[in-house]
């Protein structure tokens, strides 16, 4: 393996030997780059993203059914490849499978629901995060017996 003494002691052996100290100094440099621009870069740039509020908020109970389940993020997602469900307790989707993005705030996606009777409902949630990556998870909610 050359290093850079070789690369000063050859430097006036021939071309050959200029070309590979060039690559040589042209790949530490690259090197170099690559750990700086990543040391510096706030570690947020590579998280994925996270739900940071509900409506329903997580693990809430409600005294009446909500139009629409909105969920929001610590970023923006992406528009493609979203998905937001609301199943019941029995497993059965009671969504309007009419998910949206809101254009203002591409972190927040949503979707409406019929009147929804008394039960514990499951939200399940599925984007591509701005890196890229696919996020998922769940929360559930619950609509209460009206007195």
């Amino acid at each position: 393996m050359m290093n850079s003494a070789d690369c000063y002691d050859n430097i006036f052996t021939g071309e050959n030997a200029m070309a590979r100290c060039s690559i040589f100094f042209s790949m530490n440099l690259l090197i170099c780059l690559f750990f700086i621009t990543f040391s510096i870069l706030p570690e947020a740039a590579l998280a994925h993203a996270v739900m940071v509020k509900s409506m329903p908020e997580k693990d809430s109970t409600i005294s009446k059914s909500p139009k629409q389940v909105d969920v929001w993020f610590n970023e923006h997602v992406r528009s493609a490849f979203k998905s937001l469900a609301v199943m019941n307790s029995a497993g059965k989707r009671v969504d309007n499978k009419d998910i949206e993005q809101e254009m203002l705030d591409p972190s927040h996606i949503y979707i409406s629901i019929p009147q929804l009777p008394p039960d514990t409902y499951t939200v399940r949630y599925r984007v591509i995060s701005a890196d890229t990556h696919a996020v998922s998870g769940k929360f559930d909610f619950t609509v209460a017996e009206s007195d």
